[in-house]
């Protein structure tokens, strides 16, 4: 237990920083008077409180944090960050459980954007600013947010850093420091919001819808301020606007950073990953909205393409907006949407699922082995961008993609034990893991994760929380070896 003491002293200094945060829904609270204010205020006291009480008992214990120390951390400051982001829901909204407000809070910390909320129109807009808000947080990731400013409260973050940023090689850095590459992060995500807030503005959204959805769009959280979602505006412009954003949040930050520093898009098209996102995403947009046109789903082909094109990209890239109840159409055109929302997304980004780079890896050593087996002394290497990919990556990668795929299936069996049918199970568990939000059967675009029992909500909440932090940093923690010294 001892050995947990320094990891709980950072907590309490970022879970203090994570309680000051409050102080803007407080603000919306008091703008709109909406009677928030008082839930708000208690949940800071508590928070502040508690955090800082915890900070000055354990201040003896103060260290440099160890790699080993970084899971365990990100994983404490997960959980404890959504019971802090619950307690205005538990304490304002009438007859909540605390275990829907952590639903909702987690589903917006890991940008799922899940909700067990059904009247989003006549949500106090301060809550509901706070639900997107969470989703900005969580799509960089609060924890990059704490890298930039803990070392100066004395603690180093790069343990922190290389188990909550997700993707295939963790050491790559834009700065020497690590606090320089968060900010450098922060600094692109920032500027991004602020663009997608006015071009929503500008297509017609009020203000307070649009600086929320500009949140929850480039940090492919999905929450809306609306029950219907984006099928509420109806509009073609707002949708090419969040379309676009999602596209930007899907893509490698690092991407747009040297983009931005070079001044040429040359590097987009130059990686890899984003040849392969936008090549499965056109072409699955383009087939399947034949389809569907085909099929009499849409009787306008224009139309199959608006509809396909939005929720292909929303749902496939894991954000979550909808603009039609894509649960009505073929079972196939559905199942291949969620299946892309595994792949798509790429490291560095906002996303979720296994990562393009990882899908990449897995089926260039797949053709490799199925080369060498007709050519048993052929000398093949797997590059990448022109790298090489030894064959340890490969093994970690195929390692990784063998537990998300067993996680899956493992939580879609307790789910069905539960007494949830199977598709409904599935999708859940796959827009959970892959924090897309909705998904088909009784979760889907046209309702929300209400209707689920307290146990399923649970199920799902963790799943989110394996989803977000790429399973091994949450797996590792119950295992034997590393608790030993």
């Amino acid at each position: 237990m001892h050995k947990l003491i320094p990891i709980i002293h950072v907590v309490a200094k970022t879970g203090f920083l994570f309680s000051l945060l409050l102080l803007a829904p407080t603000l919306v609270s008091y703008l709109y008077l909406d009677d928030v204010f008082y839930a708000f205020a208690t949940t800071a006291a508590i928070a502040i409180g508690t955090s800082a009480a915890i900070w000055l008992a354990t201040l003896k214990y103060n260290r440099e944090l160890r790699p080993r120390d970084g899971f365990t951390l990100v994983f404490l400051l997960w959980v404890g960050f959504a019971v802090i982001a619950a307690l205005p829901f538990y304490i304002y909204v009438p007859g909540i459980s605390f275990t829907d407000a952590f639903f909702e809070a987690m589903s917006g910390l890991t940008t799922t954007g899940a909700t067990i909320f059904g009247s989003l129109d006549t949500l106090a807009p301060s809550l509901n600013f706070w639900r997107h808000m969470l989703n900005w947080l969580g799509g960089m990731g609060i924890i990059v947010l704490a890298v930039a400013i803990l070392p100066m409260l004395g603690v180093g973050g790069t343990q922190l850093f290389k188990a909550e940023i997700p993707g295939l090689n963790k050491d790559h850095k834009m700065a020497p420091r690590i606090s320089q590459t968060a900010k450098k992060l922060w600094s692109v995500y920032l500027m991004f919001t602020l663009i997608t807030f006015l071009a929503l503005k500008l297509a017609g959204m009020s203000w307070f819808d649009a600086i929320c959805h500009a949140m929850s769009g480039i940090s492919l959280g999905g929450f809306s301020t609306h029950d219907n979602s984006i099928a509420y505006f109806n509009s073609v412009s707002i949708e090419l606007v969040l379309m676009a954003a999602t596209i930007v949040g899907a893509i490698n930050f690092t991407n747009h950073f040297y983009a931005l520093q070079h001044k040429t898009v040359r590097s987009y098209w130059q990686d890899e990953e984003v040849r392969v996102l936008i090549t499965l995403l056109l072409g699955s947009i383009v087939l399947v909205s034949l389809y569907l046109w085909w099929k009499d789903y849409y009787t306008s082909l224009a139309d199959a393409f608006r509809f396909v094109s939005f929720n292909f990209v929303s749902i496939g890239l894991a954000n979550g907006y909808a603009n039609a109840d894509f649960a009505k159409w073929p079972l196939i055109a559905s199942l291949w949407m969620f299946f892309l929302a595994n792949i798509l997304a790429n490291a560095g980004s906002t996303g979720g699922g296994i990562k393009t780079i990882r899908a990449i890896v897995l089926f260039k050593f797949s053709l490799r082995e199925m080369m060498l087996l007709l050519h048993p002394n052929a000398v093949r290497t797997v590059k990448v961008n022109n790298n090489h990919i030894p064959e340890r990556m490969a093994l970690t990668v195929l390692a990784f993609i063998f537990v998300y795929f067993m996680t899956v299936v493992l939580f879609t069996f307790l789910m069905m034990a539960t007494g949830l049918d199977f598709v409904s199970a599935l999708t859940a568990i796959i827009a959970c893991i892959t924090n897309a939000g909705p998904g088909l059967g009784a979760v889907g675009p046209a309702g929300n994760y209400a209707l689920l029992s307290d146990a399923q909500k649970w199920l799902c909440t963790l799943v989110m929380l394996l989803g977000r932090l790429e399973i091994f940093t949450v797996f590792i923690l119950f295992t034997p070896a590393y608790w030993r010294k």
